[in-house]
């Protein structure tokens, strides 16, 4: 079977598109979860691309688990765990203890959704450059 990593990585670069578009756009909600998404793909696709699966939602798990010829550096993982609490929150009404959801972000919880995000991609970026 054909490994699918490049399109992993090509819906990443979909994703991180998004959410810059929905940030720009004032929907920081949406940012925030199209860039969990980008990261969340990206690192997906590193781990294809080394020839192995991964499962779960979990950015700072998936770049934990990372292989050894692909680590990835502790302050990436931190940049995970930030982007792991916008999975849920950002689109469940009963995720917060009031409003919905797009009441609890703004223009700085997608500033660093976005940052974190465009980090991510990033090194996947060069990591599938230099395999």
């Amino acid at each position: 079977m054909a490994s699918r990593w490049a399109d992993w990585y090509a819906q990443a670069q979909h994703d991180l598109e998004q959410a810059r578009a929905s940030a720009a756009a004032g929907r920081f909600d949406w940012a925030c979860f199209a860039a969990h998404q980008a990261a969340e793909k990206a690192v997906k696709a590193l781990h294809l691309r080394h020839g192995q699966e991964a499962w779960g939602h979990v950015v700072a798990r998936l770049l934990a688990e990372l292989p050894l010829a692909a680590p990835a550096p502790d302050a990436l993982i931190d940049a995970g765990r930030v982007l792991d609490t916008f999975y849920i929150p950002t689109r469940y009404p009963d995720s917060h203890a009031a409003g919905p959801p797009y009441e609890h972000y703004g223009r700085l919880q997608g500033e660093e959704a976005l940052r974190h995000a465009g980090d991510i991609v990033a090194f996947v970026d060069q990591a599938v450059a230099e395999r």
